[in-house]
């Protein structure tokens, strides 16, 4: 279902969280759930996933992941704020010690001057650490190279934080 190299790489982050420990939530809006969709794709891996949340929505933000909407309105849901307080969020509504978040516009349509397609702020939190972002431009190159470019980079964050 996945590229041979996201498998990969899923695999290099389950087991460095397997051996620390640690267990993950997703908290995703652009990708829809892949990021989760990813991880669950390798045998064994529910001792590290912990859950995942698909906040597409800006309501499912707030009512998910306890995201203010006046944080929303203020920022734009594709915004560092959001990402950061996604990532947030999904640690304290969830049993994980590492988060993961994503929000962006994956296109075709969505974009402005402004946020363009293929937008995405991203942030990974730790329970007992600092929330890391990461803004990424991946340009138009189409709705699922721009979310499949989104789990490559989020899973490369994640191994930044464990």
């Amino acid at each position: 279902m996945f590229p041979p190299p996201l498998v990969q790489l899923a695999i290099t982050v389950l087991n460095e969280a397997r051996k620390k420990g640690l267990r993950i939530a997703t908290a995703e809006s652009c990708t829809g759930g892949l990021i989760a969709g990813l991880l669950t794709e390798i045998p064994g891996s529910s001792d590290v996933v912990e859950r995942g949340f698909v906040t597409y929505s800006n309501e499912a933000k707030a009512d998910l992941l306890g995201i203010p909407i006046s944080l929303i309105q203020g920022s734009g849901a594709v915004s560092e704020a959001v990402a950061c307080a996604m990532a947030e969020g999904a640690i304290r509504k969830s049993l994980a010690q590492i988060s993961v978040a994503v929000t962006g516009i994956a296109g075709p349509g969505g974009g402005t001057d402004t946020k363009p397609v293929g937008l995405v702020h991203m942030a990974a939190a730790r329970e007992d650490g600092p929330t890391l972002h990461e803004e990424h431009h991946f340009g138009d190159i189409g709705r699922s190279e721009v979310r499949l470019a989104t789990v490559e980079a989020a899973l490369k964050l994640v191994k930044r934080v464990l």
